[in-house]
């Protein structure tokens, strides 16, 4: 029997408040029919769907909120900026094309909502969607692509309201999840072909998908690949076949690397995933001191006089701000010192052993974070350093700490 909260499952709940089961359809697949509804109607949908990702996390799919539809972006921003100022999320993951005022004015408001008064990159990611289309499909699309990120992100974490920018081809990511054995072989008699004869099929769309007898790929069977790959993601396919990709599972594995797709899960995993616990009280703690705020209630002060203090106490936070700083800032740190210090603060895994980078050789928690603290004190005294590198220093002094008063209270008996 299948557990309940694997079972797919959607309902819709409207706005007159009435909860409404919607049939799901299994053939080729899970899908949903939405034929009966009336959009008008629905404040929201309620999706439990068989994905192992979603047994810790919820995610909450909004509208974009520049749509021509006012009233579609309105509901967007109803969640993302509450007019109450309680935050309805614990992490916002922001899609851009491009970045203007109105995207940055958004992003400051997430920033102060998410982050409380301090505001900034707490939970913020950006990503650069469909990145493949801003080199127009070319081999070296996701070149420009990173390079349109690396400028994203160095506007918005100079004004620390991004965590980091990543560029994700989602189309490619896409077909790279969900790859046939026919489309390999297809895209396989395609690399076999000259290369001077394939590279002006793919000049254009329309010489691509025509009737040509040269190509050993019939005409609708191309246009089939350019709807599921698009002109980058053949080129691309084509050319990692060329260099040793023999069969489907490789190309997958290939195509879903350059997709981007796996930098933006490493960053959801170790930014959001593992801080899960802290976001989410973060959260709770903000919203409850705005509640209290607003609406004054006998005692509430003292309550709120309790939060202060946690809100206050954010080293988890801190450390994300400055690893979103780092990106974009100039240091007094060497490479490897950089290195180091992102992956004290975090950056790959908050555990102590992806903190302090253990492996079989050296398995010494303690040691290692003695080591750690003697060495970003002294590091943060170096008569050179400029500010900011001084407060990473520090940062990472008091997170080796943090491990060891960790460590202790693991080591400490129970009574």
């Amino acid at each position: 029997m299948v557990p309940a909260r694997r079972r797919p499952r959607v309902t819709a709940n409207l706005f007159s408040g009435v909860r409404q089961d919607i049939p799901i359809r299994r053939e080729g697949g899970l899908s949903f029919e939405l034929d009966r509804l009336d959009p008008a109607s629905v404040a929201d949908l309620d999706v439990n769907w068989p994905a192992p990702e979603l047994n810790e996390i919820t995610l909450i799919d909004t509208p974009g909120t520049s749509s021509l539809s006012t009233d579609v972006s309105e509901r967007s921003l109803a969640l993302l900026v509450p007019e109450d100022g309680v935050p309805r999320v614990d992490a916002v993951i922001f899609l851009l094309r491009s970045l203007n005022a109105a995207d940055i004015g958004l992003l400051t408001q997430i920033g102060k909502l998410v982050g409380g008064e301090r505001g900034g990159a707490v939970g913020v990611v950006g990503v650069v969607s469909r990145a493949d289309e801003i080199g127009v499909g070319r081999l070296d699309a996701m070149l420009s692509a990173r390079e349109v990120a690396a400028r994203f992100a160095g506007e918005m974490e100079r004004t620390g309201i991004c965590q980091a920018v990543v560029p994700v081809a989602g189309l490619l990511a896409l077909t790279a999840r969900t790859l046939r054995q026919a489309e390999f072989v297809a895209l396989q008699r395609l690399a076999e072909l000259d290369p001077q004869v394939l590279a002006k099929a793919l000049l254009s769309v329309d010489r691509f998908v025509r009737e040509d007898d040269s190509l050993p790929v019939d005409a609708q069977t191309r246009a089939a690949l350019l709807h599921r790959f698009g002109m980058f993601g053949i080129r691309i396919s084509v050319a990692v076949m060329r260099v040793g990709v023999t069969d489907a599972t490789g190309l997958a594995e290939e195509l879903l690397e350059r997709s981007g797709l796996v930098e933006l899960h490493n960053i959801i995993a170790n930014q959001f995933g593992q801080r899960a616990g802290i976001l989410k009280s973060h959260t709770a703690l903000l919203s409850a001191r705005r509640v209290l705020t607003t609406y004054p209630v006998h005692g509430g002060r003292r309550v709120i006089d309790d939060i202060d203090p946690l809100l206050a106490d954010t080293h988890a936070f801190d450390e994300l701000r400055l690893l979103a700083e780092l990106s974009s800032r100039s240091t007094t740190l060497t490479e490897h010192e950089t290195m180091l210090i992102r992956r004290l603060l975090g950056s790959f895994g908050t555990d102590a052993a992806a903190r302090l980078g253990l492996d079989e050789t050296r398995s010494d928690p303690r040691r290692a974070a003695l080591d750690a603290v003697g060495r970003w004190r002294a590091r943060a005294e170096h008569p050179l350093n400029d500010p900011f590198t001084s407060r990473l220093c520090l940062a990472a002094v008091r997170s080796a700490e943090g491990i060891l008063t960790q460590l202790s209270a693991h080591d400490r008996p129970a009574y």
